[in-house]
């Protein structure tokens, strides 16, 4: 799966690790809902890392569509609340 971080390139992540990614989006969810700005930026820094640790960065002249795309380190609470769609950032 080829995912996106804004500003930074695309990354692609094998099917095995969207489980962890899966539940570090849960968990960045639920920091959101309870207006948790601490627990939210933590949540965000600690998905972002997984994805760049677990996945493989493309080089920037490929030209893949993105499957994903997640907000950059630096977003807000509401500019990530604005992208999370029925299943959080990461479906599955």
């Amino acid at each position: 799966m080829i995912v996106r971080i804004m500003g930074e390139g695309q990354i692609d992540i094998a099917p095995a690790d969207l489980d962890v990614l899966n539940t570090l989006d849960a968990e960045l969810e639920a920091a959101i809902e309870a207006g948790e700005e601490e627990a939210f930026r933590v949540r965000l820094h600690a998905l972002l890392d997984k994805v760049r640790h677990v996945g493989k960065a493309l080089p920037d002249d490929s030209l893949e569509s993105s499957e994903l795309i997640l907000p950059p380190a630096d977003a807000s609470m509401d500019e990530v609340r604005e992208m999370l769609g029925n299943e959080g950032l990461i479906p599955g």
